[in-house]
């Protein structure tokens, strides 16, 4: 018989609790949203600690929990430095674009029209593909982590989890949008920090020995300076994670709604250190717990560390931490791709405009919804389902953010670079075995091709979207400067 650690009532109670909390805040809010603007950006009036909450919480989901420390039993320290250096590198790069959007769109609402202005609609459309693909896989992502959670605590069903999370998310954030977004992160962040610092001191407070001896000496490998994956996995995890998170709307929505420059640069850089320090954190504890135990299921390498099945107060206060984790990022990701509805939303669908926009919007979250929690019944790989997102929107990011400094890159050879970075990605990017891709092991034979490349084929796979389109950008320019 498995062990549980709480019981399902125990659980299902906490849940509920946690999300009454969040809804009574909702409704208690909502009267304060007077128009779709103010829906999608607030009053652009957000200070230093609410914008900084807002933009941590919202990029710690609930896959903390499991990707950093699972890409840590593999990877090594490499993938944890890559791992929290690129969910930190956002906000540095936002530092620098955010403010000459806002310059360039003092009423923006969103990155797409930037993008629409700079590139036109065909690669607007390009654009808002990759971004809602990887918004709703994002969505399924963070339902699922909470799913699986929850199974592993007290063996609720998969698909019990993902349907109250998302009716209890869906229940306050449509009422409330962006501004709501931004009341509950402060009390989610504050419940993220607390938690994760009593989890530090519990967990290295418990060991006999130093955390890094206790590495050192039970794997060696994996702080080897000598140990390639170090290095492949930490330069594609940094690629991955920053590369993509500069397409998340929940993000630009952020950067519209700050009171002034001064006030999102000094967030942006209070958020980026925290969000690092988090995740190194998280990241670290997967060394550990391999270290302590090698034959740890990598997704629960963290709570094999933490949970003890007679002390229910620590495994409370991490359901509390995931669930916090959880709608703190779920009801960005649902502002966020509302966002993106009511503002381009005729550019898919010629329906989606008119002023019953935001009725509209609400009924594809509800389908959007339906998909998550089916997806998300079926307990996928958290971290696969990441890193397909991640790969679409690499082949796109240079071509876009490198748009703001090359005038010469036009909408076809935009179009032309972030079609062949994504096939090139796709060609290379590992089946869920990480064995074999669709051209390696498939189109062609596997020995086709060096050790290097078929043990590296995340690493290969990112690479390749990122500098295909950087390379045929560059071809371009070059040739044109010969005529």
């Amino acid at each position: 018989m498995e062990k549980t650690y709480l019981s399902i009532q125990a659980s299902i109670i906490t849940t509920v609790l946690i999300g009454l909390f969040f809804i009574g805040l909702g409704y208690l809010n909502s009267k304060k949203i007077s128009n779709n603007k103010n829906y999608i950006v607030g009053n652009r009036d957000e200070n230093t600690f609410s914008l900084t909450a807002s933009l941590t919480a919202s990029a710690l989901g609930a896959w903390i929990l499991f990707g950093p420390a699972s890409a840590a039993t593999w990877g090594g320290l490499g993938a944890v430095i890559g791992y929290s250096l690129g969910a930190a590198a956002p906000m540095l790069f936002l530092y620098n674009f955010g403010p000459k959007i806002r310059k360039e769109f003092p009423k923006g609402l969103t990155l797409t029209e930037f993008i629409k202005k700079r590139f036109g609609l065909g690669i607007l459309k390009i654009s808002l593909f990759l971004i809602l693909f990887y918004l709703t896989i994002f969505l399924i992502a963070e339902v699922t982590a909470i799913a699986s959670l929850l199974n592993l605590i007290s063996k609720v069903p998969l698909w019990l989890t993902a349907g109250a999370t998302l009716i209890i998310c869906l229940l306050y954030i449509l009422k409330g949008g962006f501004k709501l977004s931004i009341i509950t992160d402060k009390y989610q962040f504050s419940f993220i920090v607390v938690i994760i610092l009593i989890s530090l001191m519990l967990i290295l407070g418990n060991l006999d020995l130093s955390s890094y001896e206790i590495i050192k000496n039970n794997s060696p490998k994996l702080i080897d300076k000598n140990y390639l994956p170090n290095y492949t996995a930490g330069l594609t995890f940094f690629i991955a994670v920053a590369a993509t998170n500069l397409f998340h709307q929940g993000n630009w929505q952020r950067v519209f709604s700050a009171k002034n420059n001064y006030t999102l640069k000094n967030s942006l850089i209070y958020s980026s250190i925290i969000i690092f320090f988090i995740i190194f954190w998280m990241g670290y504890s997967g060394l550990l717990s391999y270290s302590l135990n090698s034959k740890i299921n990598p997704d629960l390498a963290f709570f094999d560390l933490i949970l003890n099945e007679k002390d229910s107060l620590i495994v409370l206060a991490i359901l509390i931490l995931a669930f916090s984790l959880t709608l703190s990022t779920i009801d960005t990701l649902i502002n966020a791709i509302s966002s993106i509805i009511i503002v381009d939303g005729k550019q898919i669908n010629k329906k989606l405009s008119g002023k019953n926009i935001k009725n509209k919007t609400n009924l594809v979250i509800f389908l959007i919804s339906i998909l998550v929690f089916v997806l998300a019944s079926k307990g996928y790989s958290i971290l696969y389902l990441f890193l397909l997102a991640d790969l679409l929107c690499c082949a796109a990011v240079i071509t876009v953010f490198y748009g703001f400094f090359n005038k010469k890159i036009n909408s076809k050879l935009a179009a032309y670079s972030i079609i062949c970075g994504l096939i090139f990605g796709l060609l290379f990017f590992p089946s869920q075995n990480f064995q074999s891709s669709i051209l390696v092991g498939n189109l062609l034979s596997i020995d086709n091709f060096s050790t290097f490349i078929t043990t590296n084929l995340l690493f290969v796979s990112f690479t390749l979207s990122l500098v295909v389109p950087f390379i045929i950008i560059l071809i371009y320019s070059l040739r044109n400067s010969f005529k």
